[in-house]
This record gives structure tokens, sequence and C-alpha cells, in this order.
């Protein structure tokens, strides 16, 4: 008993004596980091840094640095701790111009994990860093011109009309509507279609397979999330994937089968899954005019995507579009429930040009000025990826700064901060289209508005997103009203565990048919 007790003691001793040392090592090293850099730098806790409401889940990623930016906005450059590591927050417009798009090459990486060979998945276009992914942006590239979404956009109108069809059969029931979940099923209808081939009308059958394989990739988990974006090299420490082993062997075995299944008979379908396809193939995609002659590029021919490539890209592109989409849909059905104004506009617009082109088709959409407007001021008050960020992988001193930033340094830009500013866009909590007339948009810096990022990283896939959220808006719109009931929420609430901006619970509106 005695020496039991003893040991004890002696246990408890060491572990207040390293505590004690690593709590005197993080004040006098770890956490002078930026003062001596000479930037300024919000005060850090023991020992999660400036961590401590992420991984509790108090705030969300998009509200945490959206609080940063606004407290502190009027430092151009803002340091942060999130656990040991500094991270420097940019809230000056020019700086993250020169970060974005004229310091590119010292700044072209995420910073986040990708590691191939432990977790397949992460190999794709949006995580990738350095050369791989200059090589593979370039090859994925001419995937995403209008020429190949106008190809796809078969799938995606077929998809509408059945998501039209289901609001008719709604407004029978006079009952309000999660429309959360009823983009959720669209968006994935759509995505594994293009980017998988496979038919899974989740919009009249939710309780797929594919559905469920959707809720287990898009679960919150704080640390988990917290570990990939802010320390990613514990998943290389202890040889771990971020993706769920269960998940990779699900999506990885799908693409395969569906690749196998239209080889062996000879299917065609013009999607993204055929893309991918030729660029195992051929190492290129055919383009788009198809009467051209293609050159055909001897590297592009040896530097073919494997099958594990290939799966990643399909993967990201499902990542990408699925939650992102569903939720800016929502956000916007929502903000047009409570300008009746707006929606009324809008639904004219629709209307008008539907009849001008004998129904929804792609340049129909592209004759839509005011849904464009109505798009972007939604993806303005809720960008669907709330930060961007970056590394340093180059050693910088940025223009009109004194600052060093040593390679290896992560960067933030406080995307949701930006576009909630009064300074840049008064009465931010206001939904307002004409914020983006052209007039409007000339006026204002270039780099407050970032929903799908700038620069060379831009994402690959806006256009086909920008596509997507249309394609839905038009179809409940054109003959549905939607209106909000007594528990649509005034404000939201966000999950945390996710940089993207994920609302809780779910949104119900009120539909009914329009003559």
């Amino acid at each position: 008993m005695l020496l039991e007790t003893w040991m004890l003691t002696e246990i408890v001793g060491a572990l207040i004596l390293i505590i004690t040392g690593l709590y005197i090592y993080y004040k006098l090293f770890v956490f002078t980091f930026w003062r001596k850099k000479g930037v300024y730098n919000v005060e850090p806790t023991f020992p999660t840094g400036n961590m401590l409401p992420l991984l509790t889940g108090k705030l969300s990623s998009a509200e945490f640095f959206k609080n940063a930016y606004e407290q502190h906005k009027k430092h151009r450059l803002l340091g942060v701790y999130m656990l040991h590591r500094p991270y420097l927050i940019l809230t000056d417009p020019n700086l993250i111009r020169d970060v974005l798009a004229k310091e590119f090459s010292n700044f072209h990486d995420r910073g986040m994990f990708c590691n191939p060979e432990t977790d397949p998945l992460s190999g794709n276009l949006f995580q990738l860093p350095g050369k791989k992914w200059r090589n593979l942006r370039v090859k994925l590239t001419p995937t995403f011109t209008s020429g190949k979404i106008k190809q796809i956009f078969p799938i995606l109108k077929e998809t509408g009309d059945t998501l039209n069809k289901f609001f008719d059969r709604k407004v029978e029931s006079k009952e309000s509507i999660d429309v959360k979940d009823i983009f959720t099923r669209y968006s994935l209808d759509v995505i594994m279609s293009t980017a998988f081939g496979m038919t899974c009308d989740s919009i009249n059958n939710p309780n797929n397979e594919f559905r469920y394989w959707s809720k287990k990739v898009f679960e919150p988990k704080l640390l988990w999330n917290g570990l990939v974006f802010f320390a990613p090299q514990v998943f290389d420490l202890f040889s771990m994937p971020y993706n769920e082993r269960s998940v990779t062997k699900f999506f990885t075995t799908m693409f395969r089968d569906t690749i196998e299944h239209r080889q062996s008979h000879d299917i065609i379908r013009k999607d993204f899954l055929n893309l991918l396809m030729q660029l195992m193939k051929d190492g290129y995609v055919d383009p788009d005019d198809e009467s051209a002659n293609r050159k055909i590029d001897a590297n592009a021919m040896e530097n073919k995507l494997s099958l594990a490539e290939a799966t990643a890209q399909a993967y990201v592109f499902y990542i990408a579009g699925f939650e992102t989409t569903s939720t800016s849909i929502t956000y916007c059905l929502y903000e047009l429930a409570k300008r009746q104004d707006i929606q009324d506009k809008l639904r004219d617009e629709i209307r008008t040009v539907v009849k001008k082109h004998g129904g929804i088709t792609y340049s129909g959409l592209n004759d839509m000025p005011y849904l464009h407007k109505v798009v972007s001021e939604t993806l303005r008050k809720y960008p669907a990826l709330s930060v961007l960020n970056r590394i340093c992988t180059k050693e910088t001193t940025l223009e009109t700064t004194n600052v060093n930033i040593p390679v290896g340094t992560p960067l933030i830009i406080p995307v949701y901060g930006l576009h909630w500013d009064p300074e840049i866009y008064p009465e931010p909590e206001k939904f307002d289209p004409e914020r983006f007339s052209e007039e409007n948009i000339k006026s204002r810096h270039p780099y407050v508005y970032l929903p799908f990022g700038e620069g060379p990283r831009i994402c690959i896939g806006l256009r086909f997103g920008m596509v997507q959220v249309k394609v839905a808006i038009v179809n409940t719109l054109l003959n549905h009203r939607v209106k909000p009931t007594p528990n649509t929420p005034d404000n939201f609430e966000y999950l945390g565990g996710t940089l993207l901006l994920i609302p809780k619970g779910g949104v119900h509106l009120y539909i009914e048919t329009v003559p």
C-alpha cells in the first residue's frame, strides 16, 4: 500500500513537472513568435493557443475567424496560435491579392493533409501540393469548360425536372418541407450521376445506400477536422488516414465497378466520369468541338491518370459539389421566402426567359442576370467555404510590410468576415442582390468577394456549381412560391467541426403553386 502511494505521488509529481516545463516553454518560446515578428496577435492560452472555442464546438470555424476579423481588422496582419502552431490571418485586401495571385508561387499550397499512400482519396486536386497539383490542374481544366458543362447539362435538367415534380406533389399536402433535406437529395443525385455514373433518385427514395454514405462522409468531427486543417502532420506521424477506410473502400469499389461496366458494354455517357475515363485512357480529354483536330501531347500520354488518382478526383468533385451546393440553394430560398418582392422579380425573369428559350436550357440560364445577382448575394452572405487557407512555401516579405514570413507558416483569409464587413458591404445582414450590379462590383476591391477563392487555385468547378444551383432555383420557383413558416429561424446557428457554413437543424418553408 505504501509502495503504491509512493508511486502515485511520483507519477503526479512528474506530470506536474512536465506540465510546468511545457507551460514555461510555450510562454517563453512558442507564444512569442508573432511578437518577435512585430505582428499583433490575439493573446493565446496554454496549451490550445487560440483554438479552444473550435475544439469544444463553441464556435464554428466560420464564426471563429469572422470574430477575429471583426475585432482586429485594423491590423493588416493578425497572429493567432492553433495549438502550438502560429497562423497568420490576412485582413487587408491588397495583401490577400498578393498571397492568392501576385505572389502565388510562394503560397501555392493549402497546407492540408495529403498522403495518397495512406489515404488514397486525399490525392485530389483540392489537397495536392506543388508540382503534383499543377500537373493535375492542367489535366482537369479542360473537363470544366463551358462546352463540357453544356454537354453534361441534360443530366442536370433531368434531375431538375424530378425536383419540380416532387414539389408539385408536396404542394397538395400543404405541409412545410425541410428544404435543406430536399436539396441535399437533389445535390446527391446530380453528383452521383455526373461523377460516379450512378442513378440513386434520392429525391423520391431518400433512404438509399448512397444517402447513408453521404451522411457518413459529412458527419461533423470536431477533433478530426481540426487536425486535418490545423495539425495535418499528426496523420503522417501516425501513418493514419483522414478518410475512414470504409468510405475509401465504398467509393473506390463503386468507381472501379462502374468503369468496368462501361468498358465491357461499350457505354459512352456525357458526364464527368466519362471525362475521367478519357484521362485514364489517353491522358487528355476530347475537345469541345468534336470536329476539331486534337494534337496529341506525348507527355499527356505518358502521364495518364491511374485508377486511384481518378477515383480521388471523382471523390473531391463529390465533396465539393454536394454539401456546398445544397446549403447554397437552401440559404437562397430562405432569403427569397423572407423577401417576396425579390422572389417575385426573380420569378418574372425566370418565366420570361424559359418562355423565350422554349424550356430550361443552358443558354437560358446565362440569359438570367437577376438570377446571377441573387445567387451571388447568397454566396456573399453565406459563403460555402468560410475561410481560405494557404501555406508559405518560400520565405517571403510581402510588399508594404516589414514582416518576414518563414517557410511552413500557415495563412488564413477570413472570407466570411470580409463578406460581412459593413465598410465593404453596408448593412451586411440585408439581402440585396443589387450589390452585384456592374456598377457596384466595379466600385469594390476585387479581393473582398471570394466564395470560390481567387488566383490560380480558384475553384475549378465554379461554373458547374453555379449551374447546379441555378437549375435547382429555376425549377423550384418556375411554378411555385416559397414562404416562411412559424418555425423558420430569423438567424442561423452553424455546425462546428467543419469549415463549411452549414446550418444546425433543418430549414422549413411552405411551398405553394403560383398560377
